[in-house]
């Protein structure tokens, strides 16, 4: 009788992996090992269930997942775009709700409507270069920033930034607002191409289960 392999998940680390966790879970999936917070173990199993789960930072879940080295991932809608893999998106989790916005002082919206060459800062390029090349048909300066993208326009290094918008109490505070919406984000479930076709049927139970969850 042939052997079953081991499935394994790539979770990206902190509030969508504790969101993933609890989904899997009522559907009869669970890693005891992944509750202990202290543990320094990198690798997670579930022999009985022949599963193996890791934590990763979001960028690299897609990676692990072209790959091979992980069968399915949970990331953010965002990460997925940004990174451009190979993979199955396979379900919406519906958990990790924001938005992929252009935002700016108001001043900028001109700017935007009449297609004026303009500086852009984002942690996302790919996403902005995307947006505006292609939808917007509007040549633009993209320039990568690590961290506080709202820093961008204050300081005069650009015009408005892309970034993710939750509630947007952050571009208030800063005298920032949404100019345009890019679109909804939330945390996706992907899977390897060839895991898809090889484990074809315990896949398809797991994305049908949770589907009925998260409808």
């Amino acid at each position: 009788m042939k052997q079953e392999r081991y499935l394994t998940f790539a979770l990206t680390k902190g509030r969508l992996a504790d969101k993933t966790l609890g989904l899997l879970e009522q559907i009869g999936i669970n890693c005891e090992e992944m509750h202990d917070k202290n543990t320094r173990k990198l690798i997670f199993v579930n022999e009985e269930l022949k599963l193996k789960f890791f934590l990763s930072k979001g960028p690299d879940v897609p990676t692990y997942v072209e790959y091979g080295a992980a069968d399915i991932g949970v990331v953010g809608k965002d990460t997925i775009m940004e990174e451009g893999r190979r993979a199955f998106e396979v379900l919406d989790l519906g958990f990790g709700k924001c938005r992929m916005c252009i935002c700016g002082p108001a001043s900028a919206r001109k700017l935007l409507e009449h297609h004026e060459m303009i500086r852009v800062a984002s942690k996302y390029p790919r996403i902005a270069k995307d947006y505006f090349y292609n939808q917007k048909f509007q040549t633009v300066d993209i320039i990568k920033l690590n961290g506080s993208v709202e820093l961008g326009p204050i300081v005069g290094l650009a015009d408005v930034i892309v970034d993710i918008v939750e509630t947007g109490s952050t571009l208030r505070e800063n005298g920032l607002e949404v100019l345009e919406e890019i679109c909804p984000l939330s945390a996706r479930m992907i899977v390897n191409q060839v895991s898809m076709r090889m484990e074809n049927e315990r896949i398809r139970k797991i994305i049908g289960e949770l589907k009925e969850l998260v409808k």
